[in-house]
């Protein structure tokens, strides 16, 4: 469009509108099956530990990760292939032969185990307490992304590129308790998206700039990281999994290392047959 002296006119921004919702306990997660997800991304947080140690072990060269929910289905894909590391935990630690029937895991879910010498290029089978159940229960979704505090800018890029119609940060909790580190990832998302325009560099044609919506839950966990966000070690310390994990001294170091921000620049991406890949 030519305006006045040949000046081009600026054509109108669409406005479209991008629901966000925090999930924050993951006894909400049984309704996420009765949902409407195609349109949806569903970001996934288990900052102690399960995404944390996914994020690191793609950071480190894993070829993928292959979340399930129980021991005998992580058993029963070592049997159909034999090159994949078995990893996970019961009650914060590695998976032994007592709870298998005769074979130990080869890891726990202490993203420090998850080192380039151990997992480059395997793919590795996990199974844990919370963080496979809530990437499992997302399966619907259009989009399901993993992530912590350690991919943080990197996830928050990727959404507002995709610009999806409806956003789901899904806390991953404690069995059926809200976690407190899963929702001030959460809210330190909400913080980042709140900050950045949803309009890509190369808008679609007609797709205008996304507005986030922000549901009362996101809005509780934005509160909730910008009160705790100058120290969050302090502010997680005397949460229910940093108590368990700091009390255990080979597992105390996990706490620190997964409040660190951005050091794994990757997507964790989760596709349909339930694999994740870094992007």
């Amino acid at each position: 469009m030519v305006g006045i002296q040949g000046l081009a006119t600026p054509v109108p921004l669409k406005i479209f509108m991008v629901q966000l919702e925090v999930i924050l306990t993951p006894a909400e997660l049984p309704a996420l099956a009765k949902r409407d997800l195609r349109g949806a991304v569903c970001v996934v947080f288990d900052v102690l530990r399960a995404t944390s140690t996914f994020v690191t072990a793609l950071h480190n060269g894993a070829k993928a990760i292959v979340p399930v929910s129980e021991i005998a289905e992580a058993l029963d894909t070592r049997k159909k292939q034999p090159d994949v590391l078995l990893g996970g935990e019961r009650d914060g630690v590695r998976i032994r032969a007592a709870q298998t029937g005769g074979i130990d895991f080869d890891l726990g879910n202490s993203p420090c185990e998850y080192t380039a010498k151990k997992v480059r290029g395997k793919t590795i089978v996990s199974t844990t307490t919370n963080g496979t159940r809530a990437l499992r229960a997302c399966i619907g979704a259009n989009t399901v992304l993993a992530a912590s505090f350690l991919n943080l800018s990197v996830t928050a890029e990727f959404i507002k590129n995709v610009q999806p119609a409806q956003l789901l940060l899904v806390c991953a909790g404690t069995r059926e308790n809200t976690a407190l580190e899963d929702v001030l990832a959460a809210g330190a998302l909400c913080e980042i998206l709140l900050g950045k325009s949803l309009t890509p560099a190369l808008s679609p044609p007609g797709r205008g700039e996304g507005v986030l919506q922000m549901s009362d839950s996101a809005e509780i966990a934005r509160r909730v990281y910008a009160e705790a966000k100058l120290d969050l070690f302090a502010a997680v310390r005397n949460s229910e999994n940093a108590r368990r994990l700091l009390a255990i001294p080979e597992l105390r170091g996990d706490v620190s290392f997964c409040l660190q921000r951005n050091t794994c620049p990757l997507v964790a991406k989760m596709d349909a047959d339930g694999t994740i890949h870094s992007k």
